[in-house]
């Protein structure tokens, strides 16, 4: 197959995923990406189902796409009820679109136990949606809703749907696994049916409740049907949608199908990126292609490897998706990660030198403790740093004492309790010793503000800096309280994020060990931009 087209459906199967909503600026904007990537069809939404999907039609006129065009989502008639008196189908026609998809039974049991109707009216309501779309001029998809699941029980009914809604002009039958539980073989079986039944080019639209719905796609394809529905990121309904993130790269790259441009493709990691910060989700680091671990590489024999052949553990150049390469160093790692990361941070170590295996049996050493560096990159590149024979540290702890105590305050009513943490910090900076105090909203807090306290004395611009997350990992539950634990924290200065990380078996000196790490990091950077 030459071509296949790309239909998108985020802006409504997409945001029925749970937890996820789109503003109208929202689906305007991702439809302009989308339409960048080279998306055939974008699926806006529903325009009779809510005021928001009825502005963004009314919007998204007025948008001028490139590649794409915007497509109205709706049902086929009510049962009983006139097409052209439908008011589902009336806005459909008045949505200001050329192409329209309506959905439709194409599953016997659908039919009488959730429609309540004879198969017969069903499939009129069929034929009358799509023959008074087509009268309107529109183009009409025919979305045959638990296609697969009602092939099973009644093949001949299925068959069916699909012969009338093309008999009435449909214009692509486009087949359902609308419960996400058929399997690779079914799908392709069903679909030479289908072939069989009617000329009219058909369509995949797989849900991922067994995981399968990038895999019951491509076998899709592989039987011949001419159009792939799907959602960035897999966000749907459930389990989600199959994942166009994962669909379009391998069409192109491993099936041969020229769905999109280079260029296209190259914007796919960052479609991915902008469509998860729109949906205000965390952007999964372990999505096939566009994910930040995709191309990750933790085992030191995996880097070694790569220094050699860049193709021997990645299955493609992550650049062609814009995605790209990461060496991660753990206990894992061998030299050659050290080295990497080394040379990536800016600082040459010889490959074959005691320097990187004196750092290789630091790390290993630091991570039976506890310690975690694959996600506290900031930390291992402060251990660089502090391996180097002339390394000075801008500060230098001499001790800290934190103090956490109840108290209860009078109230004209009751008496209320709070709690207050204070600490304590004496750092030495130069040939100069603070000794300074603060109270803060817990004690890590406190530990926080005392330091800065300290040390804004000396360096002012460190009051960028802030923590925006701090997490505690218990590494040892089987020993309670006592337990080891990792404290790793998130810091900005507005513009980018590091993480660092501590461990100890006592919670407050893990957290000064990241927090500590966090603030020495930021000023080694700024005195590397200084100079």
């Amino acid at each position: 197959m030459s071509s296949v087209q790309l239909y998108d459906t985020t802006l409504r199967d997409g945001v029925q995923r749970e937890g996820v909503s789109f503003s109208v600026v929202d689906k305007l904007h991702i439809a302009q990406k989308l339409d960048e990537l080279g998306i055939h069809f974008i699926e806006g939404g529903m325009p009779v189902s809510n005021p928001k999907d009825v502005q963004f039609f009314s919007k998204a006129r007025s948008l001028t796409l490139t590649n794409s065009a915007v497509v109205a989502f709706g049902s086929t008639r009510r049962p009983k009820t006139k097409a052209e008196k439908d008011a589902n189908l009336m806005a459909l026609a008045n949505a200001g679109v050329k192409v329209v998809t309506i959905v439709g039974k194409s599953s016997e049991l659908q039919v009488t136990q959730v429609l309540e109707t004879t198969l017969e009216e069903n499939l009129s309501m069929i034929a009358d949606s799509i023959r008074y779309l087509k009268a309107q001029g529109l183009t009409v998809f025919f979305d045959a809703e638990h296609f697969f699941d009602g092939y099973k029980t009644n093949p001949d009914y299925s068959l069916r749907t699909l012969t009338v809604a093309a008999e009435a002009g449909a214009d692509c039958l486009v087949l359902c696994d609308t419960n996400g539980g058929a399997l690779p073989g079914e799908i392709t079986v069903a679909i030479e049916a289908a072939k069989k039944s009617t000329g009219v080019p058909l369509g995949i639209h797989a849900h991922n409740d067994s995981e399968l719905a990038v895999a019951n796609t491509l076998a899709a394809i592989k039987a011949g049907v001419s159009q792939v529905q799907g959602t960035i990121n897999g966000y749907g309904e459930r389990c989600g949608n199959a994942n166009l993130c994962s669909v379009i790269p391998t069409l192109k790259l491993k099936m041969n199908i020229d769905c999109v441009t280079d260029e296209q493709l190259a914007k796919l990691a960052e479609v991915s990126h902008y469509v998860s910060e729109a949906a205000n989700l965390i952007p999964d680091a372990h999505l096939p292609y566009v994910g930040s671990s995709a191309f990750a590489h933790k085992a030191g024999l995996h880097v070694s490897g790569l220094a050699k052949w860049a193709e021997s553990y990645q299955h493609i150049d992550p650049a062609r998706i814009g995605n790209k390469q990461r060496v991660v160093v753990s206990e894992l790692s061998g030299k050659r990660n050290i080295v990497y990361k080394a040379k990536e941070m800016g600082i040459d170590l010889p490959p074959r030198g005691k320097e990187a295996q004196k750092l290789l049996e630091q790390v290993k050493l630091l991570e039976s403790h506890g310690f975690q560096y694959d996600n506290a990159e900031a930390s291992f590149e402060l251990l660089l740093h502090r391996a180097k024979p002339d390394y000075q540290s801008h500060f230098e702890l001499v001790d800290f004492m934190v103090v956490v105590e109840k108290k209860r305050r009078p109230s004209t009513r009751k008496s209320l309790e709070e709690m207050l943490s204070e600490a304590v910090v004496k750092v030495r900076v130069g040939a100069e010793v603070m000794h300074t105090a603060a109270e803060g909203n817990g004690p890590v807090n406190a530990l926080d503000q005392a330091l800065r306290k300290a040390l804004l004395q000396f360096y002012p611009s460190l009051a960028q800096v802030k923590l925006v997350d701090y997490k505690v990992r218990i590494l040892e539950g089987s020993i309670g309280t006592e337990s080891q634990v990792r404290v790793l924290i998130e810091s900005s200065d507005g513009v980018e994020e590091w993480r660092t990380v501590g461990s100890s078996t006592n919670i407050i000196e893990a957290s000064w060990l990241a927090l500590a790490d966090s603030l020495e990091y930021w000023l080694i950077k700024q005195k590397q931009v200084t100079h």
